[in-house]
Parts: structure tokens; C-alpha cells; sequence
């Protein structure tokens, strides 16, 4: 990424979030699911605004899978719905503190208007270099890696790339959000211990956090516990504790 990282050392680099709880936010105060999403975007605001502060290169938020589009139709489309009011409500706040907005998955199933308001996002912050949000939408970590695998075979077959070439780094590089370092902290609220087809390919060595925390709830605070988790962690990438010390 184009910004060095100006945050503590035991700050993570890039943040990878799955924000779940915000249906049973809002079932547990007997209102539609739809409001807990919107209540949700509140946290997304505070999140991003926290890790600007700590100085985090990239943070990557779960937006919507692909297997989302198997819920009820009406969420679906009041869904759709609150990322274009999103679009419209939060792009000049996040222009003007320099975050780069980008979005991430397989965008053949969304409708004309939503993929032009993610473009002029996307387009009007393109510049901006304190922050890169990534939003991952009708996205599935399967799906990333068979497009990835797709690319390259393409490339392979157009004579550009030789089958012996194809590595761990050039298939790095093919999948989404290949051109920022991989994630060093992973955080799911909502109480649920997996990754659900988030990153499967990009969370080889990311430190795990889970929290009991819905995420409408989930706030500045909640983040410095999951930071703090962070930096209390020995990444060795394979290597033993006495390596990593210079041992």
C-alpha cells in the first residue's frame, strides 16, 4: 500500500472483519432485521474511524457472501438498498480523510444502479492514501480462488505465463486485494468461531480474534481489545520462537 504504516508496532498492518450479529441485534429488541443492518453501519463508521487513528493500512469488512443471496428476498433488497444509501451518505466523509474505498467479489448478480454507485466510490477516492477500505461484497473466498486460478490459466493458455511460473506469490497476486499485504488480524463478532468462507486464501498466517459482541455494539473499545490480542501474539510464519528472537 502507498502509505507506510505509522501506527505502534503491535498495531496490525491490515484488519480483516466479519461483522455478524446485526439480525439478532435486532430480534433481541423485537424490531426487523433490517434495522440491526442499518444500526450496524453506525460500528462500521466507528471502526473505521478507529483504525485510521491507530494508523492501519487496510481494513477489509465482510459486507455481504455469496451465500447471502440465499436469505429471504426482502432482506436481500433492503440490503442492496442500505449499501447505496451508504454510498451516497458516507464517500465524501471518507474522501476527506484520505481513505481509498474499494470493493471486492462477484459483482454479475448486482443490479446496474448498485454497481454504478460502488464505481463512483470507488473512482472518487482513488487518489487517497491513509486508508484503504475494502468492502467485500457478494463475495466468497471459494469463488476467489477459482477466479484466480481462471486468470492464470487464461494467461497461461494466451502464452504470457508458463505453467512453471505459477508459485505461491503469482498466485498471491491474482486474488482479490492481491496488490495489499495479506491480513495480520482477523475479528468476527456475533459469538460464531469460523471464517465462513472469508479470505480462505489470504488468512493462511492471520492472528484469529472472536468476540461475543453483536456488531452494532462493537465500537472503539472492542477494537483496542482485539488490537491488544494482536500485539500479544508471536507471529513465527512457520519458524521456531528462538528464530523469530534472532535466537
Amino acid at each position: 500500500m502507498e502509505s507506510a504504516h505509522t501506527g505502534d508496532p503491535g498495531t496490525p498492518r491490515h484488519v480483516a472483519v466479519i461483522m455478524d450479529g446485526n439480525g439478532r441485534w435486532a430480534s433481541r429488541r423485537a424490531l426487523p432485521r433490517h434495522l440491526g443492518h442499518r444500526a450496524g453501519v453506525k460500528a462500521v463508521r466507528a471502526v473505521v474511524e478507529g483504525c485510521v487513528r491507530h494508523g492501519v493500512q487496510a481494513l477489509t469488512l465482510f459486507a455481504f457472501s455469496s451465500e447471502n443471496w440465499r436469505r429471504p428476498a426482502e432482506e436481500v433488497a433492503r440490503l442492496m438498498e442500505l449499501f447505496v444509501e451508504a454510498m451516497d451518505e458516507e464517500v465524501d466523509d471518507l474522501n476527506r480523510n484520505g481513505i481509498r474505498l474499494q470493493f471486492i467479489g462477484d459483482f454479475t448478480t448486482l443490479k446496474p444502479e448498485v454497481l454504478e454507485r460502488l464505481k463512483s466510490g470507488q473512482d472518487r477516492t482513488a487518489a487517497n492514501t491513509r486508508m484503504r477500505l475494502s468492502i467485500a461484497l457478494s463475495y466468497g473466498g471459494r469463488w476467489d480462488i477459482v477466479q484466480a486460478a481462471r486468470t492464470l490459466a487464461a494467461r497461461v493458455a494466451a502464452g504470457e505465463l508458463t505453467p512453471q511460473a505459477i508459485d505461491e506469490a503469482a498466485f498471491g497476486r491474482a486474488v482479490q486485494l492481491g496488490d495489499l499485504p495479506e491480513p495480520d488480524l482477523f475479528v468476527r463478532t456475533g459469538g460464531e468461531h469460523r471464517i465462513s468462507n472469508f479470505l480462505l486464501w489470504q488468512l493462511a498466517y492471520t492472528e484469529l480474534y472472536f468476540c461475543d459482541t453483536l456488531w452494532p455494539d462493537f465500537g472503539e473499545e472492542e477494537l483496542a481489545r482485539a488490537f491488544h490480542h494482536f500485539a500479544r501474539r508471536e507471529r513465527r510464519f512457520g519458524l521456531t520462537s528462538a528464530q523469530v528472537r534472532g535466537g
